[in-house]
């Protein structure tokens, strides 16, 4: 009976401490007030997407607020391109920069030639410095880039191409509009962050020309302000 009573006890604790685990990364970020409309009724591009690889995510409802990042502590992330569905995905690049400037330093991690299958291995090391490895859709090496001057604890995302250079900051976009919006990852890829991008200012809205899957990366808080505010900040 003892024993039965001290496994009994050994479990419930357990699953009060995957409870509180749960608890406590489902509170490490909160939903986008509001929620951005995603193109029209009829666009269900990014939904079924997201659906088709087994995520539980509901893009009109589950966009996190949640625009800056930060490494976790291994200091190695790994960035891989999904999707890319835009007449401009050859021109499009996409990086990192540093969200503590007014007017941001950009590194550079997908040139507009990589395509879907495409990933880098991020390695931010000790005194700001940055090495990306950028693999092809086969896992052979195509570049090997190192940068100084990263901030590891605060760095956000840019896409630029022939529709502009736009952030995962809404307030550096022209308008404070959102151009990039963050999912949390569910199922195996709890932990995970998705990032879709809408590559044009006046575009379709429909964010799937280019998606990403972000692993060992964790959400900033964000703290909402104007481009003009940004700007303050760093005067």
């Amino acid at each position: 009976m003892y024993r039965n009573v001290t496994r009994m006890a050994a479990i419930a604790g357990a699953i009060v401490l995957l409870g509180l685990a749960a608890a406590s990364t489902a509170g490490a970020y909160s939903l986008r007030i509001p929620q951005v409309t995603i193109g029209s009724s009829s666009e269900t591009t990014l939904q079924a997407y997201l659906n088709g690889v087994g995520e539980s995510i509901t893009v009109a409802t589950d966009q996190a607020d949640v625009q800056v990042l930060t490494t976790d502590v291994s200091g190695n992330a790994l960035f891989t391109l999904m999707l890319e569905i835009a007449g401009n995905a050859n021109g499009n690049a996409i990086g990192i920069y540093n969200a503590d400037q007014a007017i941001p330093t950009t590194f550079p991690v997908f040139p507009g030639s990589a395509g879907p299958g495409y990933f880098a291995v991020v390695s931010f090391q000790s005194g700001g410095n940055l090495v990306v490895n950028l693999f092809n859709s086969s896992a052979g090496l195509v570049s090997s880039n190192s940068y100084g001057g990263v901030n590891a604890s605060a760095f956000g995302f840019y896409l630029s191409g022939p529709g502009g250079t736009f952030y995962s900051e809404d307030g550096r976009n022209a308008g404070g509009a959102a151009q990039a919006l963050m999912f949390a990852g569910t199922g195996v890829n709890f932990g995970q962050w998705w990032m879709a991008w809408e590559d044009q200012q006046a575009g379709d809205r429909d964010f799937n020309d280019a998606v990403l899957l972000l692993e060992s990366v964790a959400p900033v808080p964000t703290q909402t302000k104007s481009w003009g505010g940004v700007k303050a900040l760093y005067r």
